[in-house]
């Protein structure tokens, strides 16, 4: 069980079935707000449906397996951040990220991504790391932009929203050497 103390207020937990019901609570009294972006919304009916997500992740061999982590902000759960898309032999990875509605505006998402991008340099021996966002989703692109990552281009139709609606993927990186 990996734990990340982010600072005072801020802590990554590595996901668990006991998570569960913190998120699918989340989605199910938030999905207007989180759906708009988050394609997963639509299809999270019951907490089954979260608790399968979870359980995927468990039962993948531990060589694959990508790091999943709760976000709590004095002990609250706030979120989701993890690592997706992980490529070991190129030594580079995907950072992930939502927060519910309330916890937004605290400078959560940029101190926990922060402290991943540390985590997958340090202890994963990574070399790259890249943030994706919907090129409207103004928040989402804020935070790439504050911890200096690389604009490198657009992902047309990138990402199939709710509603079988695509849209078009902002690509940001960081380099180790960089960090």
């Amino acid at each position: 069980m990996i734990k990340i103390q982010v600072n005072i207020n801020i802590e990554l937990k590595q996901i668990e079935l006991s998570d569960s019901e913190d998120i699918f609570n989340t989605i199910n009294t938030q999905r207007e707000y989180l759906g708009r972006w988050l394609p997963f919304v639509d299809s999270t009916q019951k907490i089954e449906d979260t608790q399968n997500f979870i359980q995927m992740i468990e039962d993948s061999p531990p060589e694959n397996r990508e790091l999943v982590f709760v976000i709590r902000y004095d002990g609250v759960f706030a979120g989701l951040i993890g690592f997706k898309s992980t490529d070991k032999q190129n030594k580079k990875t995907e950072i992930g990220y939502w927060l519910s509605e309330p916890f937004q505006k605290k400078g959560i998402i940029i101190a926990s991504v922060k402290a991943l991008v540390k985590f997958a340099f340090d202890e994963m021996d990574i070399n790259r790391v890249q943030i994706k966002c919907a090129t409207e989703n103004i928040q989402s692109k804020k935070i790439p932009k504050k911890l200096n990552f690389a604009f490198e281009g657009i992902e047309r139709d990138g990402e199939l929203l709710a509603g079988g609606k695509y849209t078009n993927i902002e690509v940001y990186s960081l380099l180790k050497n960089e960090f």
